[in-house]
């Protein structure tokens, strides 16, 4: 991870609370998906399914990659 600068108070507080509820919402995505995979799906459904995951759990990186930004230049 790159070196940034120092973010002002305001929008850090601001960027937090946006990363906070993306967190909200990937784990209502991720439990729904967990949940789906206990489901008698067809091969079509079960690809979406797994489509849905592989990406709310890029998702989950990506925050906790927004987040360590913000710890780092706060």
């Amino acid at each position: 991870m790159s070196s940034v600068g120092r973010i002002p108070p305001e929008i850090s507080t601001q960027l937090r609370a946006l990363a906070h509820d993306l967190s909200n919402s990937l784990e209502t995505i991720t439990q729904a998906t967990y949940l789906l995979t206990h489901m008698e799906l067809d091969e079509s459904a079960r690809r979406w399914s797994d489509l849905i995951d592989q990406a709310s759990r890029e998702a989950i990186k990506i925050n906790r990659q927004i987040r360590d930004v913000l710890r780092s230049a706060t």
